[in-house]
């Protein structure tokens, strides 16, 4: 019964569970017939309203389209615009306002670049014609203005200004002798000093004149720019070494001088290139490096084409002068151009940079090479010409030969180039000691000079004039070698070797001078063979008229020495002293004793004063008189 409820109620339960299933597929199907209808209407409005939306994207692009226009158009405009103020400031000129005229020139540059990459409108290529047009004429314009403005500031440099650049050493004096240079070998450093470098081309010009290179590089005008630049300033820094007194002379202007003349131009010529290189050359690298800034290539080739002439003018000199025929006193002007041209060549380095400038720098060099070429064979020549020397210039007194005097004065002039000379024998030497080569050239120029006289000397007739005429010489030689650098140079040992020489020659004057003088002074001789008696018996077995011989024979021989010798020089008082002295000691003492021994056997006889002329006190007064130089005429004291 139970289970049969049960039952029961489960299939009332499934019934009603069936109905309600079949009621909700009912409502599906009719709202899925609603939604079907529903997409048929909405297709159907889109396709109504599909036209109206075609329309609407028409007219928005069509807006895009002219908002893009207008800007083009207004663009266009502009540079059109731009085109008529560059213009503007191209017609009026780069003079009066040249910043703005160079901003012209860039815009007209921006413009022709926009109209080349814009050629779709008709415009396009009238435009971009005028802009070039205009640009051209622009550049043309910035030339002439280049080239007046260079020329209106570029004048030659008046000599008075360059010397206020000089240190105080080196400036010309001004005491009344029109401005003369200085002279002179340097051997202190006072060229060393401050130098000011003259301004060329005032300070506020040059960025104008860098603009407008530089406009002018940039439009490829490299070639007007380097002619206007050569051409203007190469003639002012001609112009300034003229004023300053630079000649263009060849080498065979320099043959025809008188030597005063070219010795005086080499002397200026020494001032003018340290004064080219250091302020002319250095002022004008200054500017062109400022002009050209940026442009270093073009820099160094316009200062090189600037300044070749006026170093051509220069160098020529220095080239005629190395190139001329040697002869000894050129060696210190030479010695003198050698050593200026080392001085420079640091500055010529560095001035002249660049491989365009090349040509100028082996210039210098190759003067430089040659000066020291010159100098050297010229110091050879001097050995060579003092050996051979044969001048007939007569030294009749015995003195100071004028070669001696020569040589030794050129020795003592190298010694003030020792630096220079040493330099020298390190360029050409053959790796030896550069002191001990100026001692052998010194002493191979003194032996050559005493080999000289050695030859001189046998001109005299009588042999103690000639060791008279070696004793002063070469005492001359000793006494300016102890006063000079020179001693240090060849040592002691030369000069006591040399000392021992002159007291030689004095040795020998003195023997032959004065033997036969003192044979009449001596008892020698004088007994007589007879055996005759005389007076005295000290004077046991002399012959009186013997003894008045002997008188007379000694007064005859003093006579002439005196007469003779006192004509003759010894120039050095000390030396003079000494060899009146060395005669003294041997004359005296023996006529002394001879006067005493014999004196009264001739005064007891008739007119003694006849035989005995002198007493000791009256020949000393008179070999005071010796090598005095006198002549004939000139009385006794």
């Amino acid at each position: 019964m139970a289970i049969d409820n049960g039952m029961d109620l489960l299939s009332e339960r499934a019934v009603l569970m069936r109905k309600s299933l079949q009621k909700s597929q009912t409502i599906t199907d009719n709202v899925v017939s609603i939604l079907g209808s529903f997409d048929s209407r909405l297709s159907a409005l889109e396709t109504a309203m599909r036209p109206t939306q075609i329309r609407t994207h028409a007219i928005r692009k069509a807006h895009e389209n002219i908002d893009k226009t207008l800007k083009s158009a207004e663009v266009i405009l502009s540079q059109f615009d731009l085109l008529r103020q560059a213009e503007t400031k191209v017609l009026k000129g780069p003079h009066e306002d040249l910043e703005g005229y160079l901003d012209a020139i860039a815009q007209l540059r921006k413009i022709i670049r926009y109209f080349s990459s814009n050629k779709s409108f008709k415009s396009s290529d009238g435009a971009l014609n005028h802009a070039n047009s205009l640009l051209a004429k622009a550049q043309s314009k910035l030339e002439e203005e280049f080239k007046q403005l260079l020329a209106s500031y570029s004048k030659a440099v008046e000599p008075d200004r360059l010397f206020d650049g000089l240190p105080n050493a080196l400036r010309p004096s001004a005491d009344g002798d029109g401005g003369k240079m200085p002279h002179g070998h340097h051997n202190d450093d006072s060229e060393t000093g401050a130098y000011t470098l003259p301004i060329l081309i005032p300070t506020r010009v040059l960025p104008l004149l860098h603009d407008l290179a530089q406009q002018m590089v940039q439009a490829g005008h490299q070639q007007q720019l380097l002619q206007i630049y050569r051409e203007t300033r190469s003639f002012v820094l001609e112009e300034s070494l003229r004023k300053l007194g630079v000649e263009k002379l060849s080498k065979e202007d320099v043959q025809r001088m008188q030597w005063e003349v070219l010795e005086a131009k080499i002397g200026n010529w020494i001032h003018f290139m340290r004064i080219a290189v250091k302020l002319l050359f250095a002022g004008e690298r200054q500017v062109c490096d400022q002009i050209f800034r940026g442009f270093d290539s073009l820099s160094d080739q316009c200062f090189a084409e600037v300044t070749m002439s006026s170093v051509s003018m220069l160098l020529s000199f220095g080239d005629a002068i190395a190139r001329s025929k040697r002869s000894p006193e050129k060696l210190f002007v030479l010695l003198d151009m050698y050593e200026i041209m080392r001085e420079l060549h640091t500055e010529v380095e560095s001035i002249f940079k660049g491989k365009a400038c090349l040509e100028i720098r082996d210039s210098a060099t190759g003067l430089t090479k040659r000066l020291a070429q010159t100098a050297q064979e010229t110091f050879g020549d001097f050995e060579e010409a003092v050996e051979k020397d044969a001048t007939k210039t007569a030294v009749l007194d015995g003195t100071v030969h004028p070669l001696t005097s020569y040589v030794i004065n050129y020795v003592k002039f190298l010694f003030d180039y020792q630096t220079t000379l040493k330099q020298l024998f390190l360029e050409f030497g053959n790796g030896d000691d550069s002191n001990s080569q100026l001692a052998s050239v010194t002493m191979r120029i003194m032996q050559a000079l005493q080999n000289n006289l050695d030859g001189k000397s046998k001109q005299y007739k009588d042999p103690a004039l000639t060791h008279l005429f070696l004793m002063n010489n070469i005492h001359y030689m000793v006494r300016s070698v102890r006063r000079s650098e020179a001693k240090d140079l060849l040592g002691d040992d030369w000069v006591q070797r040399h000392r021992r020489i002159v007291q030689q020659h004095a040795n020998q004057y003195k023997r032959i001078a004065w033997t036969k003088i003192l044979q009449s002074s001596s008892a020698q001789g004088l007994t007589s063979s007879g055996g005759g008696s005389v007076e005295g018996g000290n004077s046991s077995g002399v012959s009186r008229g013997l003894l008045k011989e002997r008188f007379k024979m000694f007064n005859m021989q003093f006579d002439e020495l005196h007469q003779r010798q006192s004509q003759w020089t010894v120039p050095d008082t000390e030396l003079r002293e000494s060899l009146r002295l060395a005669v003294a000691e041997v004359l005296l003492p023996a006529y002394r004793s001879f006067l005493k021994r014999f004196g009264p056997l001739v005064e007891s006889g008739k007119n003694p004063q006849k035989y005995i002329k002198y007493t000791a006190e009256d020949l000393e007064r008179l070999l005071g008189e010796l090598f005095e130089g006198k002549s004939m005429n000139e009385p006794r004291r």
